[in-house]
């Protein structure tokens, strides 16, 4: 154990589970389009940055997760902020109930176990093809297995005393699990066509126990989201 490395850390955040009607035309439009998912999500929130600002989503600590329940034509949309949302614009019939806020203040301790599910756009980078001079950008590239996913995920993981960012560049969660342990399920891709720029965001729900081994790191992967879509409804670690 690395005893220069605070052995607590707390985490302080807004959740907003909000309980829609799918079959409400606002909602619809939502489950259809990534994109309008993102508007749904940030129409809680305006005012507190400036219109047009790139990086809102992130300066508010704005992450979100979704599931659906087509037969129920029931959507639970959970939404993680820094600051509380505002859910007025969202019409009152979209409800089936109304909006519970819940204030999140915990304090993760080395060596805790807790339970966490998460629901992520784990990519990898397609080799161009350009010659290795031109230092030309692969193409992101999602994975599609449950196997490649756990291994996405394993890379991670922050073992007792090992950095919060590895040696290739990944950054890690602050926590370790045994990856035979998870249980990942594979996600129907979204996807929105808005601007005339396609976006196709593959997904995956992992579950299962994490081990804390790095207080500080596990807040910031909690508050800040893992991996990338995460202003697509990707990226946000739920801890139990």
């Amino acid at each position: 154990m690395n005893s220069t490395r605070p052995s607590t850390a707390r985490f302080v955040a807004t959740h907003s589970v909000l309980s829609l009607n799918a079959r409400h035309p606002l909602v619809a439009k939502s489950l259809v389009d990534a994109q309008e998912m993102h508007r749904t999500v940030m129409s809680g929130f305006r005012g507190w940055v400036e219109d047009g600002d790139p990086e809102a989503r992130a300066h508010m600590g704005v992450l979100s997760t979704w599931s659906v329940d087509l037969k129920a034509a029931a959507l639970v949309l959970v939404v993680q902020s820094k600051i509380p949302g505002d859910w007025a614009r969202i019409p009152r019939e979209a409800f089936t109930t109304a909006p519970h806020i819940i204030t999140a203040d915990r304090t993760f301790k080395a060596g805790e176990v807790v339970g966490f599910r998460t629901v992520v756009n784990p990519t990898h980078s397609r080799p161009s093809g350009k010659p290795v001079a031109e230092r030309a950008r692969g193409t992101r590239t999602a994975h599609t297995t449950p196997e490649h996913v756990k291994r996405w995920f394993a890379r991670r993981l922050q073992a007792d005393g090992e950095p919060a960012t590895a040696e290739d560049g990944v950054a890690r969660i602050g926590a370790a699990a045994d990856p035979e342990t998870l249980g990942i399920r594979m996600l129907p891709t979204v996807s929105s066509a808005h601007r005339g720029k396609p976006v196709r965001i593959g997904r995956a729900e992992i579950r299962g126990s994490l081990t804390v081994t790095d207080p500080e790191t596990l807040v910031s992967a909690l508050s800040n989201g893992l991996g990338h879509a995460r202003a697509y409804s990707c990226g946000l670690i739920l801890t139990r």
